[in-house]
């Protein structure tokens, strides 16, 4: 085996998986359940019809059952409802898809780049001939455009909530953020250039090539169940790679829909295939297979680490997006409301569940009560609730185990000093719902200051001076984003520089974008995603030297 148990039960995330046999209904509505405001019965009927709730893996362009017929139950978080029993795949079906993709990769690395470029834009934009009138009754047959990820952005966003909770506005913008990265990376497949270096001989001639590195296992998680999986396949299929993505066994639906839009568009068989199920052992296969050259992840540290680890022996190429301890540091100087607003976004999307949320609000002793204030009026106003329900902005927790977390780390803050401002314990709606919380008086000898919250719950630290700030915001093993906000330009610069993050946003709380490199520095993990930069985790460099040019 390729990884300890520790690490098998890390891989698998935070609750143990566990396949069955019985083939229960596609939803399971129990009467205990609140009443949604839109009916989960329809929403799955519509997207079955649809052609979208897919519930088989996809290996080798077919939809495959398990081997041995096992399953698990995809849960509502914010009810507890089964949307779905999704087949539970394991070593034999992860080896196939392994074989698939290697077999698929000798010929799409093959095609033009102009030829990756055209079907990545169909998974966007396909083509859709009509009749239109032109002219005093004369016809012509126009090409339209058929978006596809885009037409399907409620439907999408729909699975997206129906799976992982989040609100349905919030999961739609997701459904256009992931869908940036496809339409960006068929563009870049276009911009991948070479070197012709000055020979240091007259009879030589050198060059420099970029090649795709071969078959990538792609691990996502469950938090951005599509734009974690754009963002690893748009620039793999650009480059000539093939891929085999495992998604997370709390959110494959979404990954399952997005495959089945990719077949549509053209993507050909096994340049993409889905395994999802019995984490340990599709972690393990993709580990141990010399076939697969390049492993990315999204995922905690703990287990990014037992992946470089297991990734050794075959000395795969390895991308890395681990967990962060984001500061937002606000000085006196700040315009208080754009403090507030951007710190609230950087903290409560998605409930606190992302990798480059705020999980500790440092603040200026001279603004630091105004903020407070300002800050906790604010985030009074998030309206908690079911995901469907018009007007939520904060959903569910994505299970027990994260609710758990982030009771225990407030019960810790409290027991050295901290105050609750605002919330501090579980929703009255029940489930994994947890009231969007404010403590002050935090300090570093607290676990939040140490550790990743993952929930809706924003630590206020006081600091003294700008030295004070950055010595704060860079005690931590984490690296991946940091905010500041200043009205001072000279300040903005000093403070960008020293601090030890890959991502860092000026008076700004939302900064992630298809167009800029996304990833950490220290234990925040390797590598970039999105941007011209992204393209280079899926290329290996060869360089060629041709002798004996001179000769006539």
């Amino acid at each position: 085996m390729v990884l300890g148990a520790a690490a098998r039960v890390a891989i698998v995330g935070c609750r143990r998986l566990v396949c069955s046999s019985s083939h229960a209904s596609p939803l399971l509505v129990s009467s205990q359940c609140r009443q949604m405001s839109m009916d989960a019965q329809s929403v799955s009927e519509k997207l079955r019809s649809s052609g979208l709730l897919r519930t088989q893996g996809l290996i080798g362009g077919k939809w495959i059952d398990s081997y041995d017929k096992t399953t698990i139950k995809v849960n509502n978080p914010a009810t507890g409802e089964i949307v779905a029993d999704v087949a539970c795949m394991g070593v034999k079906e992860t080896n196939d898809a392994i074989a698939s993709s290697y077999e698929a990769f000798q010929s799409w690395s093959t095609r033009t780049a102009g030829e990756r470029s055209r079907v990545l834009r169909r998974w966007i934009t396909r083509p859709v001939w009509r009749w239109r009138n032109v002219f005093h009754g004369c016809q012509m047959r126009m090409k339209l455009k058929f978006d596809l990820l885009v037409a399907h952005k409620e439907e999408l966003g729909q699975l997206i909530t129906l799976e992982q909770g989040k609100p349905l506005k919030e999961a739609i913008g997701e459904v256009a953020y992931g869908a940036s990265f496809i339409e960006y990376y068929a563009e870049e497949a276009k911009r991948v250039y070479g070197d012709i270096i000055p020979p240091n001989a007259s009879d030589r001639r050198l060059l420099v090539l970029k090649q795709p590195v071969g078959v990538v296992g792609a691990i996502t998680p469950w938090n951005f169940p599509l734009a974690m999986i754009t963002r690893k396949v748009g620039p793999a299929l650009a480059s000539g790679c093939t891929v085999v993505v495992k998604p997370s066994e709390l959110t494959p639906l979404t990954a399952l829909a997005a495959a089945e839009l990719a077949l549509q568009a053209g993507v050909p068989p096994g340049a993409l295939n889905v395994v999802m199920g019995n984490a340990p052992e599709i972690g393990d296969a993709l580990l141990a297979s010399p076939q697969v050259r390049k492993i990315t992840f999204t995922g905690s540290t703990a287990v990014g680490k037992k992946l470089m680890a297991a990734a050794a022996p075959t000395v795969k190429k390895v991308s890395l997006e681990l967990g962060g301890n984001a500061p937002s540091i606000i000085f006196d100087d700040a315009d208080l409301d754009v403090a507030v607003k951007g710190t609230l976004a950087a903290k409560f999307r998605n409930s606190g569940q992302t990798c480059v949320c705020a999980n500790r609000v440092l603040v200026q002793d001279g603004i630091y009560d105004k903020f407070a204030e300002a800050f906790s009026e604010a985030v009074q106003k998030l309206e908690v609730g079911d995901g469907f329900k018009e007007g939520t902005t904060q959903g569910p927790l994505i299970n027990d185990a994260a609710i758990q977390k982030v009771e225990s780390f407030v019960q810790d803050a409290v027991s050295k000093g901290a105050k609750i401002l605002l919330g501090g314990k579980k929703h009255s709606l029940g489930m994994t719902f947890y009231e969007p919380t404010v403590i002050r008086d935090v300090t570093s000898n607290m676990i939040m200051s140490k550790e990743e919250i993952f929930g809706p719950v924003a630590p206020l630290i006081r600091f003294k001076t700008e030295e004070d700030a950055i010595r704060i915001a860079n005690d931590t093993i984490a690296g991946l984003a940091a905010y500041i906000f200043t009205n001072s330009v000279q300040r903005s610069w000093r403070v960008s520089e020293a601090l030890e993050y890959g991502l860092v946003g000026v008076n700004e709380g939302i900064i992630s974008t298809e167009v800029a490199p996304f990833g950490g520095v220290k234990q925040s993990g390797l590598g970039r995603e999105g941007s011209k930069y992204g393209m280079d985790e899926y290329h290996e460099i060869k360089y060629i030297c041709m002798g004996d040019m001179n000769r006539q």
